[in-house]
């Protein structure tokens, strides 16, 4: 594609991070390849160490590649880029000397059956993507877990390899953000885990482990230590990073609550030594961002990534003495003995509750598990339905105790709240 041959993304980042740098990334996609290329444009050309990604449009992520096409052709626009619609040598063109050792991209999709998306982008070049078999399933559709499961497999095998080029496939577990601003994050570190362990099971060997950014910023660090440290313990064969999310959820609506968020991404990102953070803007309360917004927002964290090689969050030192790793440690273990096959371990958890994603409404979950925000801010569960979770992880007073509408809407703004309450001076 260029004089500069790419280089693997989890290699990129791993290098870029063993220099002390934090890899920003955004998450924008244009329809067409003319506005899609100017934004990957202005993101390589950011004042940060940045990756590029091309997110998918909602007609590709169903696989409605012919209602894709048509609005190419009469020139309507689409809420990403349609991957597949533009073709091989479409994308291939756009890419075209952008692409390269300095600036990988990644394909973000958020398709629960992506097996003509990873041809696609296998196909043009690239090497990095997205999702899980769990992650890309229950929040953002009805397919079958089980169905999921089959197509993640085939995917997998299909991204091990790469693009022919000598450059292993990367993929980037979406399970530490699946509507995670209401889940205790022992069962997002469980899932992420189990999803890595799905990937390696099929082949992929360049991995990143994802976690959004919650409400309360010690239980965040927390995770990312057990993360990491399971990591270690179940997946030491595989090529492995961390990537953050600024928060998912209601965002702050404020100039001083949207800067202040987002620093404190950037702080748990460095203080948990996450080497990759995906960024939101001023904008995301209101609108879809502009390119100079997300720009704006890489270099603002950037900032900030380079005046706090650690930050003020405390906890633990040993990520294997908290509650969060002991209760990730106890689903994973309860996930594998199910079943050899990881694929029909996932689906055998599902069915029987022993995974359960609160307020997740896909027919494939239980549904009984129920979490809110205790008294002393950080999520834990009031019913942990049928998961073999130990005792002390639902306190006796919350064991059973019904979340009604009122208090589940009061938790969703509980950030957006909070961060737009606070001054600016307190920002600064």
């Amino acid at each position: 594609m260029s004089a500069a041959p790419p280089v693997a993304f989890g290699r990129h980042v791993a290098e870029r991070a063993a220099a002390g740098s934090l890899v920003v990334q955004p998450r924008l996609g244009f329809a067409t390849t003319e506005r899609m290329r100017g934004a990957l444009e202005a993101v390589r050309a950011a004042r940060a160490d940045t990756v590029g990604t091309l997110t998918l449009d909602s007609y590709t992520r169903v696989n409605d590649h012919a209602a894709a096409a048509a609005a190419l052709r009469a020139g309507q626009d689409l809420n990403g880029f349609p991957l597949v619609a533009h073709g091989t040598d479409r994308t291939r063109g756009m890419l075209e000397g952008l692409f390269d050792a300095d600036f990988p991209v990644q394909v973000r999709h958020g398709s629960a059956q992506p097996l003509q998306i990873f041809r696609a982008l296998l196909d043009s070049g690239l090497d990095a993507t997205e999702g899980g078999p769990v992650s890309y399933c229950l929040p953002y559709s009805r397919v079958p877990l089980e169905q999921a499961v089959a197509a993640w497999a085939e995917c997998c095998r299909l991204l091990a390899d790469g693009p022919g080029d000598g450059r292993p496939g990367h993929l980037e577990s979406f399970a530490g953000c699946m509507l995670g601003q209401l889940c205790p994050p022992g069962l997002l570190v469980a899932l992420g885990i189990l999803e890595g362990l799905f990937a390696r099971r099929y082949g992929v060997r360049s991995l990143s482990l994802s976690y959004s950014q919650q409400v309360d910023a010690e239980q965040d660090a927390e995770a990312l230590r057990a993360l990491r440290a399971l990591a270690a313990e179940f997946l030491p064969d595989m090529d492995v990073h961390l990537v953050v999310y600024t928060f998912m959820g209601l965002f702050p609506r404020t100039p001083q609550g949207s800067a202040a968020i987002l620093r404190d991404s950037v702080d748990l990102a460095r203080s948990a030594g996450a080497e990759r953070l995906i960024v939101k803007t001023a904008a995301e309360a209101e609108r879809i961002p502009t390119v100079a917004e997300n720009v704006t927002a890489l270099e603002q964290a950037t900032a900030r990534a380079r005046t706090r090689s650690s930050a003020p969050v405390t906890g633990p030192a040993d990520a294997t003495a908290t509650e969060t790793y002991a209760e990730a440690r106890l689903l994973i273990e309860a996930v594998l003995g199910l079943d050899t096959d990881i694929g029909r371990a996932l689906v055998a958890a599902f069915s029987r509750g022993v995974l359960d994603v609160p307020y997740c409404l896909h027919p494939d979950n239980a549904k009984r598990a129920r979490a809110r925000i205790a008294p002393d801010g950080r999520l834990r569960w009031s019913d942990p339905g049928r998961m073999p979770l130990p005792a002390a992880a639902v306190p006796a007073a919350e064991r059973h105790r019904r979340v009604g509408s009122a208090e589940l809407l009061h938790m969703l703004s509980h950030n957006q709240r909070s961060y737009d309450a606070q001054a600016p001076a307190a920002v600064a």
